[in-house]
């Protein structure tokens, strides 16, 4: 399973919004899209689909912008890739073949069906703030 681009800033902008917003201290699309070097009307789609989807918040107006709140940060990572990619780009196949599955595998499938289920179980558990407070602790790194 790859992450498609959509996925990868969506994440990015996601984590971005973790560490430098909350209800008092909101961001505008165009200071996100400067800082994760993001075309701005892109990242905004996105942003406003998960936006949308009560992934993140946001308000209008001269002191609008997007941000999390508590309940935004116990999101699971796995449902911010779903809502920009869809549930089955997760178990589509690698090779890229329609109807690869357990009955009809594709040469590689077995062989990385393990791997992709701990992966999908792993990202259902870990939310955003968890990957946040590894950021705050630097147990993670992301050049933002």
């Amino acid at each position: 399973m790859m992450l498609s681009n959509s996925s990868k800033y969506a994440l990015k902008a996601v984590l971005y919004l973790a560490l430098h917003t909350d209800e008092n201290n909101k961001m505008m699309v165009k200071d996100i899209s400067e800082r994760i070097n993001v075309p701005k009307a892109y990242i905004a789609k996105l942003l406003q689909e998960l936006s949308k989807r009560k992934i993140i918040s946001s308000t209008k107006g001269p002191k609008g912008g997007f941000y999390l709140n508590p309940s935004n940060r116990n999101e699971t990572i796995i449902q911010i890739i779903e809502v920009i990619d869809g549930k089955k780009k997760m178990e589509s196949c690698l090779l890229g073949l329609e109807d690869c599955d357990e009955q009809k595998p594709c040469p590689i499938h077995r062989l990385i069906s393990p791997s992709r289920s701990k992966m999908i179980a792993l990202l259902e558990t870990k939310t955003i703030n968890d990957m946040a407070m590894d950021l705050e602790l630097n147990k993670a790194f992301l050049p933002v």
